[in-house]
């Protein structure tokens, strides 16, 4: 149960994802947006988080506020995504309030046809062949608004799980390292599942809808309070001793000790007078145990864990605390990294493309290549309702991926005690990779609902794997290998938030580089197939990275 609660603020992300996939496109077009500038909208956020995000755990390493390293930013990031949540379905109306003209945008209107055309409420397709209404006017406060709401969304939700993750690992002690990615990953898949589900209830219908502003406020709604609960439930889960008292201590008594890592190696044993809270559970800067007696000494791995605020605080052995190492140096651990980082996050850029290609694309590949309809038919015409048609049905092939990756999170901790960590890692990305060539080969229906169910394992593999082996480098002070094989003690200090934000923000990347080559790859092959083969062949170069990763005894 402490792994749910902990974990809980990236189910409330996962909801909020599930709210922008389905609905950020048709409301970004709703107001105007054309296609070509909506991809550059999709790509202003991912070009802020590639260099943001680094510096964000640097700055968590770093921070010295009595809440701790990591809440202050799981909570500061939450913000945006609360601000985004807002503004997405409201920035039409706010651009209302702020000037733009409400009549002169309903009434200008091009009748280009005597049929009533009807806006399937979840997607809506645009292009200059599409025959429909379309506004003649601009307003620009509606698409700042709604344009500044999808980058804060995008942005603090994909930067909030650097933080949720690193929270997670400085909680748990190493050999709890599996079980607490596992559980994060299952919350992952849960969250997606469900705010999958919620989008496709229709919500116009019922009372709750027609009370909210209709079927896209009411999902955006539900999300934001589900989001504000998630993120609490974490936040209030298990306190963090700060930094400052650790460093205070080591300078008092004038030790210091050189080693690899400010996270993982920093108290041997700590002794605490702790009061007991939630059912008898205590929290000691870090591990999750239970109370036996009133003076607990418990084995220790990380200087910034939580404890409770109150806490009478005896350090009897502080031979590995170390002192806080200034800014340049973290930025200098981001830039010269080991090239065991630097495979983790090669590997890690290609299986996010991989999963980029499907998450963004797959629904218009459905449509198109599967059900064989036409986003520019004319509406109401059997080409357009068979593309809508595949939309919908692709939908419920992202939500099987989204159950596949929780329930295949259940088993992946055995899976690693049992073959090892390369080989669920290699395996899982090349499941994927067949997984997708067999979907874009077969191109039916019943692919599309089974093949998707690999999308949940690799989602599942990339969302634990990688710092699965970034916490296990740290917990070992080992970043690489000598001549003989034999794993090296660092000498270089290295932050393991740092770490993670570095490891993150190749999803950054993959989404901006997508953003720019996915439609010239698309016109060029002229089908949508080559979104799901492009998803294929970069997962299996994902696996072919992954066995040059250094696993160390995992």
């Amino acid at each position: 149960m402490e792994f749910v609660r902990i974990s809980a603020a990236v189910m409330g992300i996962e909801f909020s994802y599930a709210a922008e996939t389905a609905f950020v496109s048709p409301t970004l077009l709703k107001i105007g947006i054309d296609h070509q500038h909506m991809t550059l909208v999709w790509a202003l956020s991912p070009l802020i988080g590639f260099i943001a995000c680094p510096f964000l755990g640097s700055m968590s390493d770093r921070c010295n506020l009595n809440l701790g390293r990591r809440r202050p930013f799981i909570i500061l990031l939450s913000i945006g995504v609360i601000f985004g949540l807002l503004l997405i379905p409201n920035g039409e109306q706010l651009g209302y309030w702020f000037g733009d003209d409400y009549q002169e945008l309903h009434s200008s209107i091009i009748n280009v046809t005597n049929t009533s055309l009807n806006m399937v409420s979840h997607r809506v397709t645009a292009s200059q062949n599409e025959i429909h209404s379309v506004p003649q006017n601009k307003h620009p406060w509606g698409i700042f608004f709604t344009v500044l709401g999808t980058v804060l969304l995008d942005f603090d939700a994909d930067a909030c799980q650097s933080p949720a993750r690193a929270y997670l690992l400085d909680i748990c002690l190493p050999e709890d390292h599996v079980k607490g990615l596992s559980t994060f990953t299952i919350m992952a898949g849960l969250g997606g599942f469900m705010g999958y589900s919620m989008g496709a209830v229709d919500w116009d219908t019922t009372i709750i809808g027609q009370k909210l502003g209709g079927h896209i406020k009411t999902v955006f709604t539900l999300v934001t309070f589900i989001f504000i609960f998630c993120v609490t439930l974490t936040i209030t889960s298990f306190k963090e001793i700060p930094l400052w008292v650790i460093a205070n201590y080591a300078n008092d008594k004038h030790q210091r000790v050189n080693t690899s890592n400010d996270d993982m190696e920093a108290v041997n044993q700590l002794t605490f007078n702790d009061e007991e809270v939630n059912d008898g559970r205590k929290c000691s800067n870090g591990s999750i145990t239970f109370k036996e007696k009133e003076e607990t000494v418990i084995n220790e791995t990380n200087i910034t864990q939580d404890s409770l605020a109150s806490s009478k605080l005896n350090i009897n052995n502080t031979n590995n605390i170390q002192t806080v190492e200034n800014l340049s140096h973290y930025l200098y651990t981001i830039i010269y990294m080991p090239h065991s980082l630097r495979m983790i996050c090669l590997t890690n850029l290609f299986c996010w493309m991989a999963h980029v290609c499907y998450s963004l694309y797959f629904t218009d590949f459905v449509g198109e290549a599967v059900y064989m309809g036409d986003p520019k038919g004319l509406e109401g015409s059997n080409s357009q309702i068979k593309y809508e048609a595949g939309v919908r049905f692709g939908c419920w092939g992202m939500a099987m991926y989204s159950l596949s990756c929780a329930c295949y999170s259940l088993v992946i901790e055995r899976l690693i005690k049992k073959l090892s960590a390369k080989v669920v890692y290699v395996g899982g990305l090349f499941f994927y990779s067949m997984g997708m060539a067999l979907m874009a080969l077969t191109r039916a229906k019943l692919s599309v609902i089974v093949f998707s169910w690999t999308a949940g394992v690799m989602y599942s593999t990339l969302f634990t794997m990688p710092y699965l082996l970034v916490a296990h480098y740290h917990s070992m002070g080992t970043f690489e290998l000598d001549g003989t094989g034999t794993p090296h003690l660092s000498s270089n200090t290295r932050g393991l938030g740092t770490d993670i934000a570095v490891v993150s923000s190749m999803v950054f990347l993959a989404q901006f580089i997508l953003s720019i080559c996915m439609g010239t790859i698309v016109r060029i092959s002229g089908t949508t197939t080559a979104v799901v083969g492009m998803a294929s062949f970069l997962s299996f170069c994902g696996a072919i990275a992954a066995t040059k990763i250094m696993y160390l005894d995992l």
